[in-house]
This record gives structure tokens, sequence and C-alpha cells, in this order.
């Protein structure tokens, strides 16, 4: 974050600054704060301003003096929690106390007011139900080619981390690369006030939170928001047009076209893309290549694109990127080598690795929604039959926010993972046992698919069975926290390791991208 003094954020904010005066003498409200903002002590470092929010179980004002000891120099705090805590005994950090209490809003406010004093700084947003956080790590890539670039890593993409994001950038920032989530109508349209999109990229329309939002068509109502933020084309700057990146292949997504004012540009494998793949190939290890074929004002072009991310539908994420790439003024050859050389930049997304015992872990616990759990079990027959004598494990958990359609949905998964030849699937907890059920229906009779209570049972079922050279897929929702049995198949941890919960108490959450997707 640039530098702010603690005077004009309380103003930008709607708060009122207490504390004592600087090393000189002067007001508290001269203060200047550097940023970044934190919402978790653990994350202070010196300049940063600390976000005290109130907890479930425990308070924010409890981890000031940690926050503090790291090197903060201020506090954002509500009025009910201004004075709480021996750090407000002693007047020690200077504070700006949100008058409302509404320390999100307040946020917000801050992060937008932040932005609006970076004309240079151009916003690229991108939404989608599966896929949004490895296009925005390759996007955030291909951007960094071109100057200094804020794509954070993990999801901060609800109405907490969003604003957090915002507020990394400063004076050198050219490229914000905006996760956007949804966790209703209306959300994504708020989160474009605060950072408005030059170029907005839409993955896909799927079920995952179709719970919460109540049907498809109504997500697909949400995620058009971002299209409908978008500046109209043709204005006198070219640098300021709006720019729609838009799924040719999804029916939901090509319907955007029709609520932008933006030009648009589509990706997929329909023949009227601009970016396309074509010859694309998988090899043992589950990793596409292909042709990028993408057409300008020379004519068409191609050039090759070897991913190292996992699984065949990150083509359609490369195209996504490689599109937005072009746009901000790549060349081609430039997108295919950033593509081709990137790495998975946020954990717990098909992380493979091989344990002790020579077993390959899959590990893509950080979430799942039909439509992801559909690809990681194809991901996962592909490696297995390219590996002879292989045999595939799915151990799959509970997949959340899917409300009525939630036992169809897992029912599907279960049937799907016999039709793929999975070799055993493991159903982990109450809220997966469809799964099992959907495979035994489809055909599975003969133990191939078990139903375990919890994660610790899973480990020791799959560590019974496995054998040197099989392929185990881990995958749930993120609240199911499978990522700690993936963690102990590949370290020998025992079963009791993986109930252990360190989660943090000083912020509302420790993943703030925990709300819409």
């Amino acid at each position: 974050m640039s530098p702010h003094r603690l005077g004009w954020i309380a103003q930008t904010v709607g708060g009122t600054v207490t504390g004592p005066p600087g090393p000189d003498g002067a007001e508290p409200e001269a203060l200047a704060v550097p940023g970044p903002v934190v919402f978790d002590s653990r994350d202070a470092v010196p300049g940063a301003l600390f976000v005290a929010f109130p907890g479930e179980s425990a308070d924010g004002t409890d981890f000031v003096e940690a926050a503090v000891a790291r090197g903060a120099v201020a506090v954002l705090a509500a009025p009910d929690a201004a004075y709480r805590g021996p750090w407000a005994g002693r007047g020690s950090v200077p504070t700006v106390t949100v008058d409302d209490g509404d320390l999100l809003r307040a946020l917000a406010a801050l992060a937008t007011a932040h932005l609006a004093g970076l004309p240079r700084t151009t916003v690229v947003g991108l939404t989608g139900s599966a896929g949004k956080t490895t296009t925005k790590d390759l996007i955030g890539r291909l951007a960094a080619e071109l100057g200094p670039t804020v794509a954070p890593k993990g999801s901060f993409n609800n109405e907490l981390g969003f604003p957090i994001t915002v507020l990394r950038t400063d004076e050198d920032t050219r490229y914000l690369v905006a996760e956007m989530g949804a966790a209703g109508r209306g959300h994504i349209r708020y989160l474009t006030t605060i950072a408005p999109p030059r170029v907005g990229v839409v993955l896909n329309v799927g079920t995952a939170h179709v719970g919460r939002f109540g049907g498809v068509e109504a997500i697909a109502e949400a995620k058009g928001e971002l299209v409908e933020a978008l500046p109209e084309a043709g204005n006198c700057n070219p640098d300021r047009d709006g720019v729609a990146i838009l799924n040719a292949d999804d029916p939901r997504v090509r319907a955007m076209a029709a609520r932008t004012k933006a030009r648009v540009v589509l990706f997929g494998e329909a023949a009227d893309a601009a970016v396309r793949a074509e010859d694309v190939r998988v090899d043992q290890d589950g990793r596409a290549s292909f042709t990028l074929l993408y057409r300008d004002g020379e004519g068409p072009h191609r050039v090759p694109v070897a991913l190292r991310l996992v699984g065949e539908h990150q083509v359609s994420n490369a195209l996504a990127a490689a599109a937005t790439g072009l746009e901000l003024g790549l060349s081609g050859e430039k997108v295919a080598a950033v593509l081709s050389a990137a790495e998975p930049d946020s954990k717990w997304r098909m992380e493979i690795r091989e344990s002790a015992d020579g077993v390959t872990v899959v590990n893509d616990a950080y979430n799942a929604n039909p439509d992801s759990m559909r690809a990681a079990l194809k991901t996962l027959a592909t490696m297995a039959r390219s590996r002879p004598g292989a045999r595939s494990w799915a151990v799959l958990g509970e997949m959340g926010e899917l409300g009525e359609a939630s036992a169809v949905e897992h029912d599907g998964v279960g049937r799907l993972a016999v039709r793929l030849n999975i070799s055993r699937t493991v159903a982990v907890g109450p809220g997966a046992t469809a799964i099992h059920s959907g495979a035994s229906m489809e055909g599975s009779y003969n133990g191939e698919s078990v139903t375990v209570p919890d994660a610790a049972a899973a480990l020791e079922f799959v560590r019974a069975g496995a054998r040197p050279g099989d392929v185990v897929l881990v995958k749930a929702s993120r609240f199911v926290g499978l990522e700690k049995l993936a963690a102990a198949l590949l370290e020998r941890s025992t079963a009791g390791d993986i109930h252990s919960d360190h989660r943090d108490g000083d912020a509302q959450a420790r993943d703030a991208g925990g709300g819409g997707r």
C-alpha cells in the first residue's frame, strides 16, 4: 500500500484517531502508515495496519500486541473493541475507531479511495465457478512480464480478501489481477465498485454453491455482473476500452456478450473463438500440451504450449489467461513461454508428490464442486492408465453449498468414478455417503467403493491397501480439511495427527477467500 496518513485513513473510513503522539511530538493523525493491511497478527510486518476483527473464538483486539511486536504501527477497530485489552489501557498504539463499527465497510472504503489514487493501474477482474485461482495465477504471471503486478496467492476473493488485495497496490503497480467470488446476486457488482475492472474474464458457470444461489441461472446472472461493470469500447483512449474475455464453449458465458458494452474476445474450442487450442495431448502425469491458435490483424498464428499444471481442464484456464495476456500486449511467443513455465502458485490444487512408499498423491483438497470434482477424477484416471500396473484411488469428501442438489451431485460423482474405472473410491464422512451410494448403484459391488467415518479412518484404509505405483487423489470442499490427510499420506503422520486444528483466532477467516466462489 502507498503510505497514507492515519488522519486520511480515519476520514476515509469514517473514524476517529486516538493514541500517543509520534516520536517527534506530532499528532497521531500525522502518522504515515505504509502498509500492508493485515487481519492476522502473524502477517504483520513493519509499517502494517492491523484490522482487529471480532472472531468466533477470540477477538482481534487480543492480538494487537502480537501484531505490534511484528511491526504494525496502527490499528483499525470497532467502537466496542477500541478500549479492550492492555494495549488500549497503555495508549501505546495509534488507533482508528470506525464510528459505525462496520470494519468490512471501512476496508472497502479504504481500498476504493486508495485505488482511485492510482490511475496507472489496470484492473483485470476474473470470475467463474471453477478454475479462478489457477487462472488468476497464470494471468498474474503474464501481466508481470509487462510491469509490476499484484495477483495474490490463494483465493482472496470475497468482501474481506478483495479489499485486502486491492490495498497491496502502490504507485508502481501497473496491473491488479483481482479474483471475484460471489455468494449471491449483487456481490460481484459490489466488488467492481471497489476496483472497477477494465478487463473482465469469465471462465464458466457451473453448479458450485448452487444451494446458496438457488439455481444455475442465478449463478450465471451473478457472474455476468462482472462484464456489466466494464467500460464501453470505442473510447478515444484505447487503453481505457473495456474488454470482456468469455468462454465460447459455455453457453451461459457466451450469452454474457449481450450484457456488456465492452469489446468481446472469445476463447475455447469453438470455431469462432479468437483464442483456441488445437492438438491437445495429455501425458502420463496428466499434464496437457497443445497448439495455441490466435488471430490478430496480421492473421492466424500458432505457437506450442506444454503446461506443467495437472489436468486437461487446465487447457481452458490457459486459454483464458492467453487471451488476457494477448489483450494486454504480450506476443504469442511470450504468452506460450510463460504458460509453459508456470508451476502451481497456490497450494492444495492438483499438487503431485510421491510418498516414501512410492505412492503418487494428488492433493487437490483446497476446494471442490461438481465440475472440479469431475475434472479431477478424469485426470486421476488418465494418470493411472499411463502407469503400468497402477491402481487409482479417489479419496473424496463432501462438496458444500449444493442445497437440494447435494444428493444428486454426490451420487453423480460416485457413478462417474465407476465409469472411469477408478480402482478404489473412498467416501469420507457422512456428507459424502451419496458418493458411495452412487458408485454402488452404478455397479461397484465388490469393494471398489467404501465409506469411512472420517479422515483418520480413510488414512488407515488407504495405507493398508495402497501399493507402490498407485495414484491417490484427495479432494473435498475446504471445510472438510482433507489436505491434512494428503499430508499424512506423504509424511507418514499418524491417524491422530490429522485431527489437530491450528486455525487462527484473531481474524474472521484465515482464508479471506472463504466466501463466495
